[in-house]
């Protein structure tokens, strides 16, 4: 006998949206951090290189109503440019939403990078509805910090390496309570070990990848961080899309 969890497809963008948002009101002003990924069956977070090769058309519509509802999108630089992300603008139906609901029309796209290795001259910032926000270190290199703060706002976060509890203490100072992480596996590890991650959105694509792909997680952690199923819905072609809690 089959048993299958339920359809996307049954479930309106509101629908999903109430599923994705259930328990997320953050505990002691601290704020929400959630973290969203893909993966492949047998662990990989890539395919040909890229975790956009994972996941189809029930990931990407999850990916976009978790930015939704986000006041903030957190990437770590690397993921910024391997997967070759543009200006932090959402789809109409997003903006709408989030007019109705008095929000600004698009999150803040905020990138973690220690050695503020961005072009500023790239469309992420050029391009930007919202003056992007850049979290690195105080030791970061002064003259890439003087041509990125023309575009952005720079914030150190740390004095030789980035910590990311100065990041998400950053972000939630500037009322960007809802944190959406996209990665990359590195800055992952790093919040899994300071205990960080509130919740993990994690797509399982139905798909051996049976290569050199990386994992979600690069790191080490000093004990197991236990989590709580909230829910797995069933997308086309067999995807999971699960959602899991901190047990705390």
């Amino acid at each position: 006998m089959t048993h299958l969890p339920g359809s996307v497809d049954d479930l309106s963008d509101d629908d999903l949206l109430a599923a994705y948002t259930d328990g997320a009101e953050g505990t002691a002003g601290g704020g929400w951090l959630r973290v969203n990924f893909v993966s492949s069956l047998d662990g990989s977070a890539t395919a040909a290189g890229r975790s956009g090769s994972l996941g189809g058309p029930d990931d990407l519509r999850v990916f976009d109503l978790l930015r939704r509802a986000a006041d903030v999108v957190l990437v770590a630089a690397g993921t910024v440019r391997d997967e070759g992300y543009g200006p932090m603008v959402l789809h109409d139906p997003d903006v709408a939403w989030r007019r109705a609901r008095g929000a600004a029309d698009h999150p803040v796209f905020a990138i973690v990078t220690g050695s503020l290795g961005l072009d500023p001259a790239s469309r992420v910032f050029t391009e930007a509805p919202v003056r992007p926000i850049v979290l690195t270190t105080s030791a970061a290199d002064p003259e890439r910090r003087r041509a990125l703060e023309a575009v952005a706002d720079v914030v150190s976060c740390g004095e030789d390496s980035v910590d990311p509890v100065l990041v998400r203490a950053a972000l939630v100072d500037r009322g960007l309570a809802r944190i959406h992480c996209e990665g990359g596996p590195s800055f992952l590890g790093s919040l899994v070990a300071a205990d960080l991650v509130d919740e993990l959105c994690l797509s399982i694509d139905p798909s051996l990848e049976g290569g050199a792909g990386g994992r979600i997680v690069h790191g080490s952690s000093p004990e197991l961080r236990r989590m709580r199923l909230a829910h797995v819905l069933r997308g086309a072609g067999d995807v999971l899309l699960t959602r899991y809690v901190r047990a705390r």
